[in-house]
């Protein structure tokens, strides 16, 4: 679904992506792990067709990335570890993607209100959006997305500003998307995390895939000296 051949990405002369090769398959959950600053955020800038100043090939269901990044877009919502809020309330925030795909004034209410109510947010509907605090911006961002009908789901440390409780409310809401055939990618410092949710792990490290696997047998038997000593805590 999702194939990344060669990819190099620099920032100046810094190389921040090396020789990326990576496919991300229909229907999984699909995790990927890395030190901060490993390369894991603009990976996923590339991977939500945000970014296509990068070298190599990326294609999406067979579409050149590169050269239509329009049309991959469409099919891909992507949430930011600190979302940016738009000005005014969490409704209007929450809505906005649906009132620019044309959605009728009701639909939009019932899917927001539901959608807020899921993530235990309902009681923020009419505040202030630029008033919230990290873990409540974070949520708000998760329920951005979650309206939208995409088929790939890209979340950046979904849970980084949340408590227990919003953690497991925030995972189940990764997990109905794959009881409905979604594609979903995230990144997380949570290990015991990638275990529960992943079907499949990659392990970045100074901007190279270093290993990919089932999650399971990449956790317990990693092939590579530098995956053991990440998910072994060895820093």
């Amino acid at each position: 679904m999702m194939v990344l051949k060669g990819i190099f990405k620099t920032f100046g002369d810094k190389i921040v992506l090396k020789d990326v090769n990576l496919t991300v398959n229909k229907g999984e959950i699909f995790a990927i792990l890395g030190y901060s600053g490993a390369g894991k955020t603009t990976l996923l800038k590339i991977l939500s067709a945000l970014d296509v100043d990068f070298r190599g090939i990326y294609l999406f269901k067979d579409i050149d990335v590169r050269k239509y990044p329009e049309k991959v877009r469409k099919y891909i919502t992507m949430v930011f570890q600190n979302p940016v809020m738009f000005k005014g309330t969490v409704f209007e925030n929450v809505a906005y993607g649906l009132k620019v795909r044309g959605y009728s004034k009701n639909y939009i209410k019932e899917k927001v209100d539901r959608v807020l109510e899921s993530l235990g947010i309902l009681e923020l509907r009419d505040k202030n959006a630029k008033r919230l605090s990290g873990g409540e911006r974070q949520r708000v961002g998760i329920a951005r997305a979650l309206v939208l009908d995409v088929d790939v789901y890209i979340f950046d440390e979904p849970t980084s500003n949340l408590d227990i409780e919003n953690i497991k409310v925030i995972e189940g809401a990764i997990k109905e998307l794959k009881k409905k055939g979604k594609t979903i990618i995230v990144t997380t410092h949570d290990l015991l995390q990638a275990r529960r949710l992943s079907d499949r792990v990659a392990y970045i490290e100074k901007g190279e895939i270093v290993e990919v696997g089932e999650t399971e047998k990449v956790f317990k038997y990693p092939k590579d000296e530098r995956t053991y000593r990440f998910v072994s805590g060895m820093f």
